[in-house]
């Protein structure tokens, strides 16, 4: 008998995608694992467990995981969840770590192997991991989707025999994955798109779209993209300017989407309450950076609010989850493409080699230690440990030893257009 994958159903409530689709458990099975799909765990995905047992998994139920010698996940596990875990599983997932250190030792004291896929590095040999790349795609897409079913009025040009409807406009900003699904949606959709980003090389992708580009284009901006293709953070003079600049830019706008991230921080306020005061009644904002303190000031998570002057702010969360049928199936390949690499091709059989960049850039935890080097520094602990592990005491994460290697180098501290 083969070694055995799991997918589970996820526990939380608030999502809907699922960590497998018939066309990667059919993938899986060709690499020589067993296949065991929870049931029911694709039913939010539009995937019923039929369509697992067609494809050669077997339904199982959660406590199946205690079988798994690889478990692929949405969502990091919880506490509760890794009880029924062996010491030695390979858990790969959104482990999202930032600001959640009690999550991460709990997996290094489950003794679990965790890799964390938003650390998979941007170099070629990954794209088809890219997890972030992936979803903030979605993300993107169902933000104008969601803007336009808040804006009560048409997003296109239409000229009439009783008149002409003006077109809406729209503004992106942060010009990453997800800023340019926005784009490239609300021009499809008829929207005359404007965009702004602190990197230079967002220009030329933003005329590339049909949409035209705003900054302040001075020394600073020329030099604000760093050698992963991230933007930096800028100085306070710069925000200054940059602020003056779309500020006056909103007040015109009836459609504004923001999508920028700063990895382990609260995300930049680009939208401050005068902005939002300074726009029409009726205009549409929406937060993509709702979950990490938001751009916007108002916005609130998971709320769709309405401001005394008439704009709505939509936060909702887990926008990905929104068009959970179509970001499963990406996810899900994402997640075979890394697995593959982890797998001995003759023995068919789970082989992590450690020193690969891959595997050295998204493990988190191994051996009941956490290993990434943006949160290595903290004491070992017992696998098996019977007694609850003392809570470790704060600490500032360590520079890696790699930068280049990893995602999101700590030192350096980019930001993420997502």
């Amino acid at each position: 008998m083969g070694q055995t994958v799991f997918i589970p159903r996820e526990v939380d409530v608030s999502e809907p995608r699922v960590a497998a689709s018939p066309d990667t458990v059919k993938r899986l099975a060709g690499l020589g694992f067993d296949v065991i799909v929870e049931s029911g765990a694709g039913t939010a995905s539009r995937i019923p467990d039929e369509e697992f047992a067609k494809a050669g998994a077997v339904i199982g139920k959660a406590g199946d995981v205690a079988k798994a010698d690889v478990v692929l996940k949405v969502r990091r596990p919880d506490e509760a969840e890794l009880k029924a875990y062996r010491p030695g599983t390979a858990v790969i997932a959104i482990m999202d770590p930032y600001g959640n250190d009690a999550a991460v030792d709990a997996l290094a004291r489950a003794g679990v192997t965790a890799f964390s896929m938003e650390f998979m590095p941007r170099i070629t040999r990954a794209q088809s991991m890219d997890v972030l790349s992936s979803q903030a795609n979605l993300a993107g897409y169902q933000a104008v989707i969601d803007a336009a079913a808040e804006y009560d009025r048409a997003l296109p040009m239409m000229m009439t025999a009783a008149g002409t409807v003006p077109a809406a406009k729209a503004f992106i900003m942060g010009v990453g994955v997800a800023g340019l699904q926005a784009i490239a949606t609300a021009r499809r959709l008829g929207a005359v798109v404007t965009a702004t980003d602190v990197r230079p090389a967002a220009k030329e992708q933003v005329a590339s779209l049909g949409a035209k580009f705003l900054a302040v284009e001075d020394e600073e901006f020329k030099a604000a993209e760093t050698a992963g293709g991230y933007a930096k953070e800028m100085s306070r003079e710069y925000q200054a300017k940059q602020a003056a600049l779309t500020a006056e830019h909103i007040a015109k706008q009836d459609i504004v989407i923001t999508t920028a991230l700063i990895p382990g921080r609260p995300a930049p306020k680009l939208v401050s309450a005068a902005m939002v005061a300074s726009m029409k009644p009726g205009s549409v904002i929406v937060d993509l950076a709702v979950e990490r303190g938001g751009n916007v000031e108002g916005a609130v998570p998971g709320k769709v609010v309405t401001t005394a002057n008439g704009v709505k702010i939509v936060g909702h969360l887990n926008v990905p989850g929104r068009v959970a049928a179509s970001a499963s199936l990406l996810y899900a390949r994402n997640l075979f493409a890394f697995l593959e690499t982890l797998v001995d091709k003759t023995a068919k059989t789970l082989a992590i080699n450690r020193d690969d960049d891959l595997v050295k850039a998204t493990m988190l935890t191994d051996g009941g230690q956490v290993v990434h080097p943006a949160f290595a520094g903290k004491p070992a602990v017992m696998i098996a440990s019977a007694e609850p592990a003392k809570p470790a005491a704060a600490k500032k994460p360590a520079a890696p030893k790699k930068a280049a290697a990893l995602k999101r180098p700590a030192a350096a501290k980019p930001k993420r257009i997502a």
